[in-house]
């Protein structure tokens, strides 16, 4: 298998296996009249999902599960145990039954998500940076299709369900049959539940892992309630808002390819410290600016608010301890989703209280941080290169 080939199948595979995340996010307004859900109600299908992530990535973490199993197979199983509890909430009639399953949803994604970025650098050593930006761009157009399905299905809410779940099952066998490890494998782990506690000892990781944590401060909050904020604010029409959500989320696919090459051309740190500016920048204005405007600044959110994304992940698999990998990559995943849990919940207490302008620049705060984090990497990178002190190297020891 090629290299190319390899890339091809893992992103088809996250296009269509991460499509289940925002499932009911995208049918929520149908949702509220059916079940008679309230905002804070609904957010908790996005919420549940994100719980149910960090509770699967910090078991996968502790037992460090993505370091000794095979990845393909972790990927298959994740996607088979997702789509089936996204496919049980056609049996739901209300929030009771809907928000367990989209707990478990979230808990079985962490089995597709950590093990595929994983996978893909075995296949990668050069241009690791843009070959994770293509995947991370497959994951925001799956996470923009159920917003497609609801814009083309019209009101009903189950054909979004189905069809998730159908892709979800058709993702993870085209990674769990026709993908394994590639020629740059690394070190097979041993079963050891310590190294967990020991992923931020080492500095690389550590400021990696916060510039991670920014940047999730603000993307999942504006994935999720982007629609919402369409339907209230800029269209009358359900399926514009609808298919607009699409178009801005899936965007972020040319963001994280245009981030991936930028990132191994000019630098990780720099690339990811411009795109969060920017993306914090469309956070402070896009809710104070009239509609035509609004719809620009989408637009370009929607590019930059994930373009850095995947350099996050490619900076830890090149500093971490390279026997676990997967479990700094879990670990790190899991501390940055647990964040996402408190923005999605705050966003519509903020919207009732101070409207969306307000609403969406709080956003902004954690870009702001995670650039601070990504210059402080910068310089630390620039002085290992220069060999002063014993700065962790690719791959290398700890160093606090």
């Amino acid at each position: 298998m090629t290299q190319r080939r390899a890339l091809t199948l893992l992103a088809l595979s996250l296009t269509l296996s991460m499509s289940t995340w925002f499932s009911a996010s995208a049918v929520i307004p149908q949702l509220r009249d059916e079940w008679g859900l309230s905002t804070h109600t609904g957010a908790w299908l996005t919420i549940a999902v994100q719980v149910g992530f960090v509770v699967g990535a910090l078991l996968s973490s502790a037992l460090t599960l993505a370091d000794v199993l095979p990845p393909h197979r972790v990927i298959l199983l994740g996607s088979l145990g997702a789509a089936l509890a996204n496919a049980l909430l056609l049996t739901a009639d209300g929030p009771e039954r809907a928000i367990p399953l989209r707990l478990a949803t979230g808990f079985f994604l962490a089995g597709v998500y950590p093990p595929a970025f994983k996978l893909m650098a075995t296949w990668f050593t050069r241009g690791r940076g843009t070959a994770l930006g293509v995947l991370a761009g497959a994951i925001a157009v799956g996470s923009a299709l159920p917003h497609l399905v609801n814009g083309l299905g019209g009101i009903a809410w189950e054909p979004v369900i189905v069809a998730t779940s159908a892709m979800t099952v058709a993702g993870g066998l085209v990674v769990g049959l026709g993908v394994p490890e590639g020629p740059h494998p690394f070190p097979r782990a041993a079963f050891d539940p310590r190294q967990a506690l020991l992923v931020f000892r080492n500095r690389g990781v550590r400021l990696a892992s916060f510039g991670y944590f920014g940047h999730m401060w603000e993307l999942f909050a504006m994935w999720t309630w982007f629609l919402v904020f369409a339907r209230e604010s800029l269209f009358a029409s359900g399926t514009t808002a609808a298919l607009v959500t699409f178009v801005v989320i899936g965007l972020g696919a040319a963001g994280c390819v245009a981030g991936g090459i930028a990132g191994d051309r000019i630098g990780r740190p720099e690339t990811t410290a411009a795109a969060m500016a920017l993306s914090g920048a469309c956070a402070l204005v896009i809710g104070f600016v009239p509609t035509p405007a609004a719809i620009a600044i989408g637009l370009v959110w929607g590019v930059v608010v994930i373009a850095d994304s995947a350099q996050f992940s490619t900076m830890v698999t090149e500093h971490a301890d390279q026997s676990y990998v997967g479990t700094a990559l879990a670990l790190q995943l899991a501390i940055g989703f647990a964040l996402t849990v408190c923005t999605i919940w705050l966003v519509p207490f903020l919207v009732e209280d101070a409207g969306w302008g307000w609403a969406f620049a709080f956003l902004a705060a954690g870009p702001a941080l995670g650039v601070v984090s990504m210059l402080r990497l910068r310089a630390f990178d620039r002085e290992h290169a220069r060999g002063d002190g014993s700065a962790d190297a690719v791959g290398g020891t700890v160093e606090t």
